[in-house]
This record gives C-alpha cells, structure tokens and sequence, in this order.
C-alpha cells in the first residue's frame, strides 16, 4: 500500500464535505490550498473561504497564493512534500502544480464528464432539464475538465428539484467518489480511461443577464431555468405595474400547462395567486423577492403590493 501524503484545493463549501470525509478517515494531509481572504459586506471585513475556515479549526497547514505561477509559493508547496494533490472547487491549475505530485492530480467535478465541463455544470444541468447527472473524478492535464477519467456515479434529477437541492446531494457523492478513488490510488489498482468525444454540453461562468428570464420562452425551459437557478444566484425579471418597474427575484414556482389566450407576459392575480402567461400555459409564482422588499410567499405580496391589469413581467 502507498503511503499518501495528500495537498487539498478548494473553497467553497461543495468542498469542505470532501476535505472532512478525508480528515474523519484519516487520511495524511500536509496542506490546504485556497482562496485568499476577500472583503465582504457592508462593513467590508475580510471574509476566509468555507475551506479555509474548516482547515483552520483542524490545525491543518494552509496556504492562499494570489499568483498560482509564482515561484515564492510554489517553492512553499514542493516543500511540503505531497504525492498526491486532490482539487475540488477550485481554480485552473498550472501544469507546474498538477504535475508536481508522485500520483498526480485529481479533480472532482460535478458532472458525468465530458458533459457539462466548465464552472457551472449543477446550475446547467437543471436548466437543460436534465434527468441524470453525476460526479466525476478525473486526471487533470492542461485542458479544462478533459483529464482521464478515474471514477463517475450517477444520480437522478427530480423534476421539480432546485439547484441548491442538488448540490447538496453532489456534494456528498462526490466526497464518496474521492474516498474511492483515492483507496484505488493508495492500493495502486486504479485504471483510467480516456473522455469519449461527444456532443459537448457546456457548463459556463454564470453571469446577471444569463440569469434574466427570457418570457417569449416556453414554459417547460422557464419553469428549468427558475429551478436551476434557485437559491443561487436566482433567475430575476423586470415586473411593469402602475407605471412603474420593479425587479424582481424568482424562487419557488410551478407549473400550470394550458391552453391560454393571455398575452405573453401578462400577471393574473387572485387574492392568493399570482401566476405568469407563457408559451404553454402559465408559470406560478410561488416564492418572490421584489427590490426593496423581503422574500416571501405570492400570498404574503398580494396582501401588500398592487398589479394592476395591465402588469406585466418583461
């Protein structure tokens, strides 16, 4: 058996889990690589990574370059001395570091590749309406998400499941999938196999007016696109009503399929609904943040905030 001496990557909380599993079975860790500590609310105070925070309270070694190139910290983790280099949620590494290890370097990633490569494959998967998606760990090499694949488990997508649902189902499969690849690399039984080419669904950076929903759409990719969104970093749209705009955030919604004669885009209000005309019936909206005000359910708004006959969602 190899005796494994393991640098982890990461920072968001998707890869806390993993870096716990291998605290708790006991694997060597002789470093944590991740973010640098960046200003956050009002107050602008320095706010460490989910990560950092973890490794702190386990007394583990950690390390935040600003510069992945530099010489200064990759002397720092040569000097550490790891066989093996483990990355999950973290940057695009330069071939000085994944090349660095004995054993090389292994990331987790999100999706059963070569679908869904990129930094958002979760939030894409939904969107797409999906019904399976997975984990993967793979060899990194100097692509994006392209390495050998190591080992992929699948999982179901329900249809009415919401991003962060299924990140949080992820997160934990695929710490599972990391303790099984590494008990292969430890054992040295594991065996690669090459990404197959097929049609490629990319998984890229989300940005605000990717996040914006489109009303002329149908129904069904709506309803996704909400979902896939949902809680982070939320679908939003511009509500017209009194004359007036409002943006607003979209959560909790479901789905009325119907034959309608409603314009696109047109609100119908009852005292307790509040519902959408689209292409193929109408969307409900269930849960809503309007600026200004604070999350809550369509009910709670309606007691409060006036649409008129005229409202619309653009």
């Amino acid at each position: 058996m190899r005796d494994l001496r393991i640098v982890f990557m990461g920072t968001p909380d998707f890869a806390v889990t993993t870096l716990k599993y291998l605290v708790e079975n006991n694997h060597t860790i002789i470093g944590v690589i991740t973010a640098v500590d960046k200003p956050a609310g009002r107050g602008r105070k320095l706010n460490e990574s989910a990560v950092k925070k973890y490794a702190i309270s386990q007394n583990l070694t950690v390390l935040q370059p600003k510069n992945l190139k530099s010489i200064e910290f990759q002397a720092s983790l040569k000097a550490l001395n790891a066989n093996l280099h483990i990355v999950v949620a973290f940057r695009m590494l330069p071939k000085a570091i994944w090349n660095m290890p004995q054993y090389g370097t292994f990331n987790l990633h999100a999706s059963l590749l070569p679908e869904y490569r990129g930094a958002a494959p979760i939030h894409w998967a939904i969107i797409n309406g999906e019904h399976k998606t997975g984990v993967t760990t793979f060899f990194i090499d100097d692509k994006i998400d392209t390495g050998e694949i190591i080992l992929q488990k699948e999982c179901a997508i329900r249809d009415d499941e919401t991003v962060g649902e299924l990140h949080d189902t992820l997160m934990y499969l695929g710490a599972d999938l990391v303790l099984e690849t590494i008990a292969l690399i430890k054992s040295n039984t594991l065996k690669t196999r090459t990404q197959p080419e097929l049609e490629e669904k990319t998984a890229y950076k989300l940005f605000p007016e990717t996040c914006k929903i489109d009303w002329s759409d149908s129904l069904d990719n709506i309803y996704n696109k909400i979902r896939g969104l949902n809680p982070f970093p939320t679908a939003w749209t511009s509500i017209y009503t009194n004359g007036i705009e409002h943006t607003a955030k979209l959560y909790k919604v479901s789905k009325e399929p119907v034959q309608h004669t409603d314009t696109i885009g047109n609100i119908l209000t009852t005292k307790k609904t509040l519902k959408v005309a689209v292409k193929g019936g109408y969307l409900i909206i269930d849960e809503i943040k309007i600026s200004g005000k604070k999350k809550m359910d369509a009910q709670n708004l309606l007691n409060g905030f006036e649409f008129t006959q005229d409202s619309k969602m653009r």
